[in-house]
């Protein structure tokens, strides 16, 4: 009975959309979110799901976004001790390596999709599921934020400052274009960062390949006066304080 009442529930909902497609009528909602899903039809499950492609842009989104603005503040955070640098980039690596290798660790515990709230919540308890879930809102929360302003600060340093009050404006423009965009749907806001993310990797591979390549012979002098800086800073001010 129960089977049969969300079917009879489930093809109401197919005619009501397949009318208003007949009709040609389309509401505001419609066009700017798309029209109504019935999450009960096993349907929408397949036109939701992402191909492994799209979702290694939508996952990689993130990070790429902040590697946009996160090395460079990194960078102006050591001052003088630019020779800091190259430690620097070790340390990254080596935490985008654990946090992949963690992810794999995910993956395999949960092939079926989880995020921090689900793991911590079943392998810690629903407290840390709980802290896990908050860290990530305030996480999104300030990511979004810092990506869209360190945007619109690498937009306006080329343009005439005359024109730099307009970038408050445009940094709500753009929060509500992606509040639409993540409306209409996890695929519809996959494929319009589509290009962006593949431009980005094609861009920052060329010159991240041209700095080191043009640069390899230089490499084995720059990590030595790294290293001899480093040993330079520890005996003036102690290893504890050049750290």
């Amino acid at each position: 009975m129960a089977s049969s009442t969300s079917g009879s529930q489930t093809n109401g909902n197919k005619d009501t959309v397949s009318n208003k497609v007949k009709s040609g009528k389309r509401t505001l909602s419609d066009v700017l979110i798309g029209p109504a899903r019935d999450v009960r039809d096993p349907q929408v499950f397949h036109s939701l799901s992402l191909v492994a492609f799209l979702a290694w842009v939508g996952l990689g989104s993130d990070g790429l976004s902040s590697s946009c603005y996160g090395p460079e503040q990194a960078f102006l955070a050591l001052g003088h001790h630019q020779y800091l640098a190259v430690f620097l980039a070790m340390l990254m690596a080596l935490t985008v390596f654990i946090i992949s290798a963690s992810y794999s660790q995910t993956i395999d515990l949960f092939p079926t999709g989880g995020g921090g709230y689900l793991v911590a919540t079943k392998l810690l308890g629903k407290y840390f599921g709980l802290v896990s879930g908050s860290a990530l809102v305030v996480d999104y929360v300030l990511t979004i934020a810092i990506s869209i302003a360190s945007g619109a600060d690498a937009i306006f340093s080329f343009m005439p400052i005359s024109w730099h009050p307009f970038k408050f404006y445009l940094c709500l423009a753009v929060v509500l274009l992606m509040v639409l965009m993540n409306l209409r749907g996890v695929k519809e806001s996959v494929l319009s960062l589509l290009p962006i993310f593949i431009a980005f990797i094609v861009m920052h591979v060329w010159l991240v390949g041209y700095a080191i390549l043009s640069r390899a012979p230089e490499l084995p002098s720059i990590v030595g006066d790294a290293v001899k800086e480093v040993h330079a800073s520890s005996s003036s001010i102690g290893m504890l304080a050049s750290r």
